[in-house]
């Protein structure tokens, strides 16, 4: 019987242990889904910024179940290319990162981002509730009444169902840094975006 009751101690013991070491919650996380042309240029932006914990690249406005980026870039399936960011709060906001996306792209061209042209490539903000639609409306608000003078022309859109793009996809900057800083500068996006917001910092 001791040898029992030794053996419950040591195993509360353990438990309380494994528990009390996971005892701090993880920090609560929230996502945010936008689409600014060249998903290999956007995930890259905003994975360098600070408290956002992951970017994926895929596809999402459109009809197509789980597209391929041959009938995305074929243009009739509806979807966007686009990217979906996983962020702590604690560390930025939902708010302050819907500003930040603004000036990685351009919000006053609706037939595609740079030399991207077409409807995939267009700029959109998919909000997943209404608290991310009173910010992403504030955001798009402060902008056309700044610095792009009422030339926005990026919809706000309820989210629909966000697609992986294929392996490839993700990372690519990170993965082929030679052919993405090729194919970046021949894209001419850091010109426009310069033309665009000029050297205004972005905010933080």
């Amino acid at each position: 019987m001791k040898k029992l009751i030794l053996a419950a101690a040591l195993v509360t013991l353990c438990l309380g242990l494994v528990i009390g070491g996971r005892g701090h919650a993880a920090p609560a996380t929230e996502t945010a889904i936008f689409a600014g042309g060249c998903f290999w240029c956007v995930e890259h932006d905003l994975d360098a910024i600070a408290g956002v914990i992951s970017v994926e690249s895929g596809y999402t406005g459109g009809k197509e179940p789980n597209p391929t980026y041959e009938q995305v870039s074929s243009e009739t399936t509806g979807h966007y290319e686009a990217v979906k960011v996983l962020f702590d709060p604690s560390k930025i906001s939902y708010s302050q990162l819907i500003d930040r996306f603004w000036r990685l792209v351009d919000p006053t061209d609706g037939g595609g981002q740079f030399c991207d042209r077409g409807p995939s490539y267009r700029t959109a903000v998919f909000v997943k509730d209404a608290a991310q639609r009173k910010a992403a409306e504030a955001s798009l608000a402060r902008i056309q009444a700044g610095p792009l003078k009422g030339r926005a022309v990026t919809p706000i859109r309820d989210a629909a169902p966000f697609w992986r793009a294929e392996g490839y996809h993700q990372d690519y900057a990170k993965k082929n840094p030679l052919r993405y800083n090729v194919y970046r500068q021949g894209c001419g996006r850091d010109a426009r975006l310069r033309a665009v917001w000029g050297s205004t910092p972005a905010p933080k």
